[in-house]
């Protein structure tokens, strides 16, 4: 298994703030993508005289929406995949850190362990 990359808390904290924002932003672009081919599709019903419901416009949408979103917001949904892969080689790394601790290996780090590992004579 790889070593995951150390990274400072500054840049963690930064990295976590960043893919918040960058989902958010990436969620509320997919759902915009939804409500514009949902209009398109009511629009288009419209002009040709034919009524689809809104629940099927909106089903169209979204399955059209989905591929679409791949293509069209490529850039920020690789921001997000960059983001998520920072934070979950942080969470690896401190999760196989405290799996070592827990297991009682003595080449794991335990700065802040609070019981000494050998007794006081």
């Amino acid at each position: 298994m790889p070593v995951a990359p150390e990274f400072s808390p500054e840049q963690l904290a930064a990295a976590r703030k960043t893919l918040a924002r960058d989902v958010a932003l990436f969620s509320a672009a997919r759902l915009g993508l939804v409500a514009v081919i949902a209009a398109a599709v009511v629009g288009l019903s419209s002009l040709v005289n034919a009524q689809v419901p809104l629940v099927v416009a909106f089903l169209i949408a979204l399955v059209a929406a989905l591929p679409l979103s791949l293509v069209l917001f490529g850039t920020l949904r690789r921001r997000v995949n960059e983001g998520i892969v920072v934070v979950g080689a942080r969470r690896r790394s401190d999760k196989a850190s405290l799996h070592a601790r827990l297991g009682g290996d003595p080449g794991a780090p335990d700065a802040d362990r609070d019981t000494p590992t050998s007794p006081a004579a």
